[in-house]
C-alpha cells in the first residue's frame, strides 16, 4: 500500500508537465493568471496588497539584480519564454517549415503585414494624440503560446497545415517583436558587461558545437549572459534569443535528439505553465474603475491598440498572404481554404504576452501604460473571440461535405 503511495506521489510531477506540453492548457493557465490579477487590482480588500506584491525588491543588490517581482518577471520569465520562441525559430529556419524559401514566403509575406498593417492603423488613429509616437510597436506582436491554445480549443480536427501557418507566421512574428525590442527599447548601453555577456554566449555555441554535455556549466554561462545583459541596459529577454540561435539544432553521429530539441522539450511546460502566466499576473492588474474605464476610452492611444490587434492584424496577415500568392511567391498549401487563413489571421490578434511586455517597455506614465494594457486584454479577447467563432463555423462547415 505504502509503495503504491509512494509511486502516484512520484508520478505526479510528470502527469503535470505531461498536461502542460497540451497546448490548451496553456492558455487556460494564462487567462486564470490574468482573471485573478484583475480580481485582486480590482477588490478592495486586496488591492493595496496586490501593488505591494508587485513592487516587492528581493535579489542580491551586490549583482544590480533587487528587482521588484514584477521586473523579475518581466526581465527573467520572459528571458526563458523568448529562450524556448527563439529555440522554435531556429528549428523551424534550419529543418522545419521556413528551411524552404518557397515554404517560407506565405508565413514571411503575412508576418510582416502582420506586424506592419497593425503599426500604421495604431499610428493612424492616435499619430497626433498623447502617446501615439510611442503605441505603434504594441499591436505588432502574437501570443504564440496564447493563439495556439485557442486553435487547439475550438479547432483541433482542421488541417494540420492551419496549424503549422500559425506557428510559422507566429515564430517570425516574435522575431520582429524581438528585433523592436532590442531597437527600441535599448538606452545608454554599457559596453563591457555587453562585451560579457556575448563572450558568455560565445563559450555556450563552443561547447555546443564541440558535443559537450555538462548541464551545470551551461546553466552558469546562460545565467551570467542574462545577468550581464540586464546590466548593459540592453533588455535581458535578448540574451534568452541569443541563447537561443546559439543551440545547436541537428543531432550529431550517435545523438538521438539534437540539443535544441532536448532544451526546448525541457523549457516548454516551464514557459507555459509558469513563465507566461506568472508575468500576465504581475503585468495585468489595471483597474477597471468607472474612472479608469472612462480614461481608457478617452485614450487615443489605447483604442489605438484595439483596432491595431483586431482590425490591423486581420488586414496585415490575410492581405499579406493573398499579395504573396497573387505575386506568385507562395501557394495556399494543400487542405487550406482562404477562409482558414481568415481565421488564422483574425488570432494573430491575441497579443497578450509580448504587447503586454511592450506596453510597459513604450509607456512610463503609469496612467497611459494601464489604458494601454487594457487596451492589449481587450483587444486581444476580441479576436480570440471573433477567430474562435470563424473557427466553429469553419469546423461545422467542414463536417457537413
Amino acid at each position: 500500500m505504502a509503495r503504491k503511495l509512494v509511486r502516484k506521489v512520484a508520478a505526479v510531477p510528470a502527469e503535470v508537465v505531461r498536461y502542460l506540453r497540451v497546448e490548451a492548457t496553456g492558455g487556460l493557465i494564462l487567462l486564470v493568471a490574468t482573471a485573478a490579477a484583475l480580481i485582486l487590482a480590482n477588490l478592495s480588500v486586496t488591492a493595496e496588497g496586490y501593488r505591494r506584491l508587485t513592487e516587492t525588491t528581493v535579489g542580491p543588490e551586490a549583482l544590480h539584480l533587487n528587482l521588484t517581482l514584477g521586473a523579475w518577471a518581466n526581465d527573467g520569465l520572459l528571458a526563458i519564454f523568448f529562450l524556448v520562441a527563439g529555440l522554435e525559430l531556429k528549428r523551424e529556419l534550419v529543418s522545419g517549415e521556413l528551411s524552404s524559401p518557397r515554404k517560407a514566403m506565405l508565413p514571411l509575406f503575412a508576418a510582416v503585414g502582420g506586424m506592419a498593417v497593425p503599426a500604421l492603423v495604431a499610428f493612424g488613429v492616435a499619430f497626433d494624440a498623447p502617446g501615439g509616437g510611442e503605441v505603434w510597436p504594441v499591436p505588432t506582436a502574437t501570443d504564440i503560446a496564447f493563439a495556439l491554445a485557442v486553435l487547439a480549443v475550438v479547432a483541433s480536427n482542421l488541417p494540420s497545415g492551419v496549424r503549422v501557418f500559425l506557428l510559422s507566421l507566429a515564430v517570425v512574428d516574435d522575431l520582429g517583436a524581438i528585433t523592436l525590442i532590442a531597437v527600441l527599447y535599448t538606452d545608454g548601453i554599457k559596453l563591457v558587461p555587453l562585451a560579457v555577456s556575448l563572450a558568455c554566449v560565445a563559450a555556450y555555441w563552443l561547447l555546443q558545437s564541440r558535443g559537450i554535455r555538462f548541464l551545470p556549466l551551461y546553466i552558469v554561462l546562460g545565467f551570467i549572459a542574462w545577468m550581464t545583459m540586464h546590466e548593459a541596459g540592453v533588455h535581458a529577454t535578448i540574451a534568452g534569443v541569443l541563447l537561443a540561435f546559439a543551440t545547436r539544432v541537428k543531432p550529431r553521429a550517435g545523438e538521438k535528439h539534437a540539443p535544441a530539441l532536448r532544451l526546448e522539450h525541457a523549457l516548454q511546460p516551464l514557459s507555459a505553465g509558469v513563465c507566461v502566466p506568472v508575468f500576465a499576473f504581475f503585468a495585468a492588474g489595471i483597474s477597471l474603475e468607472e474612472d479608469a474605464m472612462g480614461a481608457f476610452l478617452a485614450d487615443r492611444a489605447a483604442l489605438a491598440v484595439v483596432a491595431g490587434l483586431v482590425i490591423g492584424k486581420f488586414i496585415g496577415v490575410y492581405g499579406g498572404s493573398r499579395l504573396a500568392v497573387w505575386l506568385g511567391a507562395a501557394r495556399l498549401p494543400s487542405g487550406l481554404l482562404w477562409r482558414d487563413i481568415a481565421a488564422v489571421a483574425f488570432l494573430t490578434g491575441c497579443g497578450f504576452t509580448v504587447s503586454l511586455l511592450m506596453a510597459e517597455l513604450a509607456f512610463s506614465d503609469p496612467a497611459q501604460q494601464a489604458n494601454v494594457k487594457a487596451a492589449v486584454l481587450i483587444g486581444s479577447l476580441l479576436a480570440a473571440l471573433i477567430a474562435a467563432t470563424v473557427l466553429r463555423i469553419r469546423v461545422k462547415r467542414r463536417a457537413e461535405t
